[in-house]
């Protein structure tokens, strides 16, 4: 990804930071692809939506926001599930990461309050 590629992917996740009632964010190694589809189906019945994200990139979007603690959220390989309705997205992922344990949430974000993964 060249710098201006770089560039278009951060505005667009700070677009997603600022019209997402919630941003849930869930490690996905080992998901296959059928189960990824599955995920993003489901959040799709909710009104939610994921996205797999560069961690650098997103940390970059975030601008200071939530500080450290956000920050440590974005490790590994990580998907966000983002929705207006701050309830949708997180509904909608835990009620995947019950039957699939490859899903494993680490915690969230809504507005500048960062939320653990209990």
């Amino acid at each position: 990804m060249d710098r201006a590629g770089k560039a278009e992917a951060i505005k667009t996740l700070e677009g997603v930071i600022a019209d997402a009632g919630s941003v849930i964010v869930a490690r996905y190694t080992g998901l296959t692809v059928a189960e990824m589809t599955e995920f993003r189906g489901m959040l799709r019945e909710q009104g939610a939506a994921a996205k797999v994200v560069k961690n650098r990139l997103f940390k970059k979007a975030l601008d200071g926001k939530g500080g450290d603690a956000a920050s440590a959220l974005f490790t590994d390989q990580t998907v966000i599930a983002y929705a207006e309705d701050p309830v949708a997205s997180a509904k909608a992922a835990s009620e995947f990461a019950k039957d699939n344990d490859k899903l494993v949430i680490v915690g969230g974000l809504m507005g500048d309050e960062i939320l653990d993964s209990a």
